[in-house]
């Protein structure tokens, strides 16, 4: 006997749809295959995002096995998050040895003939989403640094240097300094070394 989850969603912003459209065809198809339904969970919140309580609740069930099938009416009813996100939901479940299926993408399906190429395509997106969100990242950084903005951590001012120095001058540890300063030890090796090396620029032999 396979038990089902029904899925059924719909945004405020969704003009004339309501979710009463989806879950008779939803319920009949369970019923015509023969299949238990656990739970109907209704939402009408954007799919642009996971923190849907239904959605959340519909996981949480997942992840105790209380069901064996989720079925929604159509991917973007199930997730509207982008390629990346549906990716992950699609595979989580799986991994929870639930399955999955669009009742009007037949192809949608975790037990179909077209489910690895989905997964596939799913995948090609989701990697081209992360690339594009980095390099949206690298203008923004680049942006910032045209515009003046310091990028990095910030320089440390002339001051605490030369009190590194100092202390450094009368023999106290790396670690001792840093307690002292305020700042890593290794921070304190890295300009105890640079004063060494500027010591002996001005002293050659």
């Amino acid at each position: 006997m396979t038990i089902v989850a029904l899925y059924a969603r719909v945004s405020t912003k969704d003009k004339g749809q309501s979710t009463e459209n989806q879950l008779p065809e939803l319920r009949r198809f369970a019923q015509a295959y023969g299949y238990t339904v656990y739970k109907e969970y209704v939402e009408h919140e954007s799919g642009g995002t996971g923190k849907r309580s239904e959605f959340q609740a519909l996981f949480a069930d997942a992840h105790l096995r209380r069901f064996d099938l989720v079925l929604f009416w159509s991917l973007d009813r199930f997730s509207r998050e982008g390629a990346l996100p549906t990716l992950q939901y699609l595979n989580q479940l799986q991994g929870w040895g639930v399955g999955y299926k669009s009742l009007t993408e037949q192809y949608l399906d975790s037990v179909g003939l077209f489910q690895e190429a989905i997964i596939s395509i799913l995948a090609t997106l989701a990697k081209q989403e992360r690339i594009r969100l980095s390099e949206r990242t690298k203008a923004g950084m680049a942006r910032r640094r045209a515009e003046g903005a310091q990028m990095g951590p910030p320089a440390k001012s002339a001051t605490v240097i030369e009190r590194i120095r100092e202390l450094k001058q009368q023999g106290l540890s790396n670690y001792a300094v840093s307690k002292s300063v305020g700042v890593s030890a290794s921070t304190v090796a890295k300009y105890a070394v640079k004063a060494v090396r500027a010591t002996s620029d001005l002293n050659p032999l």
